[in-house]
């Protein structure tokens, strides 16, 4: 009798995950609240105490700053310096967040970086749920769940969700758009689309172009041309309502382009398509170029713990090639990649509006016993699903310890949990036990993210230069200070001292700065020091020398020893 006990409450407990998993499934409500739970758990840690993350994101956000201290919401400006690369979308969002936060009794809301984040945010979330009603084109309500979940967790959604830039919303929109598409192609002979998958269509290809210009047109479109040869026909794309839909993309996108071509006389249009997007697929943004086959190295990271098993679902790809949604995935894939694997600007989110595809294939293979430890040499591969918490914990330890001078303590506790479930998700894969592998990694990517973005990155002083020099010029013992730099020019110290912080191109043209008079504080890079000093004295001042900052500027890859110095009070 003793020994039935321990039986009775094994079969217990599996039969009340069972029936929690069943109540879930039920409703479409109830999964979507767990995967905006699990989304939530990814995304905040750190969202709020992460610093402006140079250059881009301060660069956006700067010059959504500067819409509303001008309260010119046309023109797109960082500092005096025309920002004529992208539309206009994300700073409209980025803009009504900071208000918002300011109607609602923010403190510093314009510096707040958190603020111009919530579109990021938002549109992280929104390409969760996203992927969750485009797979539902392709699965029931679990294969749908996984994949969306595999999106949730993937490690370059969580970092772009933290970061005020385009990209998270891009996606989202994107995802509206072949999901739509999807939709189209599976379903075409049926006769007509739903009103909610038109109207979610057209409304993420319309605020695409708004957010990044051609880039979601380039994914709809070299997916419609793909199947459209393999169908030997594109009527099927009629169901879609495309001259109702093209006149509504045009009645969102016009206006503003119409009003951007006048303010900036054509500039707008020469600048964003002649300099930043020939120029990448042309010579490349120096700081940017890579080779092909980057994106597929980069893979590995960006969309972890889902890409060692996406790998090894690539020969289940080719073999079923020809069903329809296994070709429908793929030519959501294959053509953009190749197109972003043959521009030599390359950046790893560039492709990340195609993951929710690999995670389709992904989910698909393993549903039908394709993805397990009987692939030839899966098991040894499978090992890097620990690789990148163990190699975190490795190097983010040693990172602390090289600048910071100690380890962070913080973060340990969760990235060794991190690890440990990242270990017993391989593990899971060698028994061919696939569904509990991925919870496993979806666990183990939740932890990752409260070890590095919660905890780490608080320890990591070093890496935090401009947060520090602005702590200074808000601790001078006068008000509203004048600020000028030398040396250190990153977008973040822009945003953080204001869009009057002065460029200076040498050491005299510091000194001449603190001469003008007045309240001023001035940071001098110490490889201009010397130069700065010598004016100096041949100008007779003597600045006071508030502090030093000692850093590390993850741009230049340098450390960087920066003096402020001040005059005035």
């Amino acid at each position: 009798m003793d020994g039935s006990v321990p039986q009775q409450r094994m079969s217990l407990r599996h039969l009340s995950v069972a029936q929690l998993t069943s109540v879930v499934e039920r409703s479409h409500a109830r999964l979507c609240a767990v995967l905006v739970l699990l989304s939530l758990v990814c995304f905040l840690p750190g969202f709020t105490t992460l610093q402006p993350m140079d250059r881009d994101e301060p660069r956006y956000a700067q010059a959504s700053k500067q819409m509303l201290e001008t309260r010119d919401f046309v023109d797109i400006r960082f500092q005096d310096e025309a920002r004529h690369k992208k539309p206009v979308g994300i700073y409209w969002l980025q803009s009504a967040s900071v208000a918002l936060g300011e109607a609602l009794g923010v403190p510093e809301a314009h510096t707040n970086i958190a603020l111009y984040r919530i579109p990021s945010l938002f549109g992280a979330i929104a390409t969760v749920l996203l992927t969750y009603w485009a797979a539902l084109a392709f699965f029931g309500r679990r294969g749908a769940f996984l994949t969306a979940a595999l999106m949730a967790t993937c490690v370059i959604l969580m970092v772009e969700a933290r970061l005020a830039k385009t990209d998270a919303m891009l996606t989202a929109c994107s995802v509206a758009v072949m999901g739509g598409l999807a939709r189209a192609y599976l379903s075409r002979g049926a006769g007509v689309l739903p009103r909610r998958a038109l109207l979610i269509f057209w409304t993420g290809f319309a605020l695409g172009i708004l957010i990044k210009g051609p880039l979601v047109i380039m994914f709809a479109v070299l997916a419609a041309a793909v199947l459209s040869y393999k169908e030997r026909s594109a009527r099927w794309l009629l169901t879609l309502r495309p001259w109702l839909g093209l006149l509504f993309t045009l009645a969102v996108v016009l206006p503003w382009f119409v009003a951007i071509a006048i303010k900036s006389g054509g500039e707008f249009f020469a600048a964003s398509v002649g300099k930043d997007m020939l120029g990448k697929v042309g010579t490349a943004q120096k700081y940017h170029w890579a080779p092909p086959g980057f994106y597929l190295l980069s893979f590995f990271a960006t969309f972890w713990p889902g890409a060692i098993l996406a790998a090894i679902a690539v020969p289940f790809a080719w073999i079923h090639r020809r069903e329809e949604p296994v070709a429908f995935a793929l030519a959501w894939i294959v053509p953009s990649w190749i197109v972003f694997e043959a521009v030599p600007t390359k950046l790893p989110h560039y492709t990340m509006p195609l993951l929710p595809a690999v995670a389709i294939i992904t989910v698909m293979a393993i549903a039908r016993h394709f993805v397990g430890p009987h692939r030839p040499a899966a098991k040894l591969a499978t090992v890097l699903i620990p690789f990148i918490p163990v190699g975190l914990t490795v190097g983010l330890s040693a990172v602390g310890w090289s600048f910071d001078g100690f380890l962070p303590f913080r973060a340990l506790p969760a990235l060794v949990v991190s690890s440990g479930l990242a270990l017993l998700a391989w593990w899971l894969f060698v028994k061919n036990r696939m569904v509990p592998t991925l919870w496993a990694g979806f666990l183990s990517s939740a932890f990752l993210a409260i070890g590095v973005f919660g905890f780490a990155q608080l320890d990591l002083r070093s890496l935090k230069v401009s947060d520090r020099l602005a702590e200074v010029a808000r601790n001078v013992p006068c008000s509203d200070p004048q600020v000028g730099t030398l040396g250190y020019r990153e977008p973040s110290l822009v945003f953080l001292t204001g869009t009057n912080l002065d460029m200076l191109d040498s050491g005299a043209d510091a000194s001449r700065f603190l001469r003008q008079g007045g309240c001023r504080v001035v940071f001098v890079d110490k490889r201009f020091e010397s130069d700065f000093q010598a004016e100096n004295e041949r100008l007779q001042q003597k600045p006071v020398l508030s502090t030093r900052v000692q850093g590390f500027n993850i741009n230049s890859g340098k450390r960087v020893d920066i003096a402020a110095y001040a005059t005035g009070f």
